[in-house]
């Protein structure tokens, strides 16, 4: 049974209407995938040498001490990123498959997920230093290691669970960013109440019967909790729910634009998927926290802020933007054959990227505490956002040809985007051009003079939006039927 649906997913795949565009985006993230591998492995011997010969502690402590940390970003990571264990179930509950044999199968899915593995690239590298060169005994480690692949794996499946509560999750990341300040600034330390837990995977055998247990409970809600909404008249029905109006006539003031403006807030407000954007966007926020705070020695060059306040202020505008207009797909074709100018659209996403640049320019003003060289670099990086960035990714979104399915689970970043050389080559001047800039000015004259000439860029963008426009403008009609093809493909 089980191979006869891994040959119906291989056939959706290689018969697929984007299979070019979902190849190459395979390939890309192939690459990333390798980058994180290598990350987590140069980490793990990093970490131990680090702890072991620098602070002069056993790393085993000092890992166990953080390792809630570890556990609830994973969690939050996987609810902004990870897909959900699901396949073509509709055209299969016609057909005589037992239900639990689907559920069974989805699920297994997600035990290969690359959310689960990268752990691994960690943990055993620094499970053989502990053994090696520790001299800890290697039943302990074993015993800790099956408590956190236990721990994993629980999150796989919590997370399953959580997929529909936004709320939920808003407030553990809340918490944990709550806890995370209270700890950094000296006035509550979390850990000394959890590390205890952890520690006693390693020295306590009984202990990780405990993890094991909330995995089993965990496994056994959601397959049945998928098991109960396998119909097609019930969990994968579209549900029906009241709605109430919004008029938004504050926005009236964008003129004609203002249409479009009122569509994209409604959305945001109403869609999951739309508002799991601004949930990434809210995360790059506290980006900054690995550059300005000097935790990182790496980081501590001085380009790099130009790079982490690029993302600081442009969260939104790289996580939302990127989907312009994929995000109209499911009626695109008939916005078209309607009297709509391309350059009311296009301004419409325009200004809903600038006042969600500004308003994560205002929210970083903690970064004040940092000093005002900080902030200063994430106000210019704000004006090349709004200058450059958000021009950027108006042109790249017209060779963006990926519709988005606002009815599907899908997260954030969806199952596959548009990938192609021309939305390669237009992202490079997002992140290299203002490095470039500032390490101009920085080298050849001060700092200050980097940031000027990351400014003067987003000024010029903004000075020159009109032409730019008109550009863009005439590259979305060029683009405009392959578009509108692509968004009629059934995958």
């Amino acid at each position: 049974m089980f191979k006869h649906f891994i040959n119906l997913q291989w056939k959706s795949f290689w018969r697929s209407a984007t299979l070019s565009s979902s190849l190459w985006m395979k390939i890309f993230m192939g690459f990333w995938a390798l980058y994180l591998i290598v990350a987590m492995v140069g980490g793990s011997f990093g970490a131990y040498y680090f702890i072991e010969k620098e602070l002069c502690l056993d790393p085993l402590v000092v890992v166990n001490r953080f390792l809630i940390y570890w556990v609830v970003a994973d969690l939050l990571f996987r609810y902004a990123l990870q897909k959900m264990p699901v396949i073509n179930i509709k055209p299969l509950l016609i057909l005589p498959f037992n239900k639990r044999k689907i559920v069974s199968f989805a699920f297994g899915k997600t035990v290969f997920s690359f959310f689960n593995i990268i752990h691994g690239f960690f943990f055993i590298p620094f499970s053989i230093l502990l053994i090696v060169k520790g001299g800890h005994s290697a039943l302990n480690v074993l015993l800790w290691n099956i408590g956190l692949i236990a721990l994993i794996y629980a999150n796989n499946f919590l997370n399953i669970l959580l997929n529909k509560k936004d709320n939920l999750i808003f407030l553990v990341g809340g918490i944990l960013a709550i806890f995370g300040g209270l700890q950094y600034f000296g006035y509550f330390d979390i850990t000394k109440y959890t590390a205890p837990f952890f520690q006693g995977l390693f020295d306590t055998s009984y202990m990780v019967v405990f993890p094991i247990i909330v995995l089993i409970i965990l496994v056994i809600i959601s397959f049945r909790s998928f098991i109960k909404d396998l119909y097609l008249d019930a969990g994968l029905a579209s549900k029906a729910q009241s709605v109430k109006t919004e008029n938004l006539e504050w926005l009236d003031r964008f003129g004609k634009t203002a249409t479009f403006l009122k569509n994209d807030i409604k959305l945001i407000k109403r869609n999951k998927r739309a508002r799991s954007t601004v949930l990434v966007s809210i995360m790059f926020l506290f980006y900054g926290l690995l550059f300005f705070t000097g935790a990182i020695e790496t980081y501590d060059g001085p380009v790099w802020r130009i790079f982490a306040a690029i993302f600081v202020t442009g969260g939104f505008l790289l996580s939302f933007g990127q989907f312009v207009p994929s995000w109209d797909s499911s009626y695109y074709p008939l916005m078209m054959s309607q009297n709509i100018r391309y350059k009311e659209y296009l301004s419409s996403k325009w200004w809903l990227m600038v006042i969600a640049t500004l308003i994560s320019t205002v929210l970083a003003s903690g970064y004040l505490y940092f000093g005002w060289d900080v902030y200063l670099a994430i106000v210019v990086a704000a004006i090349y956002n709004i200058g450059v960035n958000s021009h950027i990714v108006l042109w790249a979104g017209a060779y963006v040809k990926t519709p988005i399915d606002l009815t599907s689970n899908k997260k954030a970043f969806g199952d596959k985007q548009a990938f192609n050389t021309k939305t390669l080559l237009l992202s490079l001047p997002k992140m290299v051009l203002p490095l470039v800039l500032y390490a101009i000015g920085h080298y050849a004259y001060s700092p200050y003079a980097g940031y000027a000439l990351v400014a003067v860029a987003g000024v010029a963008g903004f000075a020159f939006k009109d032409k730019v426009f008109d550009k863009i403008e005439s590259i979305y009609r060029t683009e405009k039927y392959k578009t509108l093809w692509a968004y009629k493909q059934k995958k």
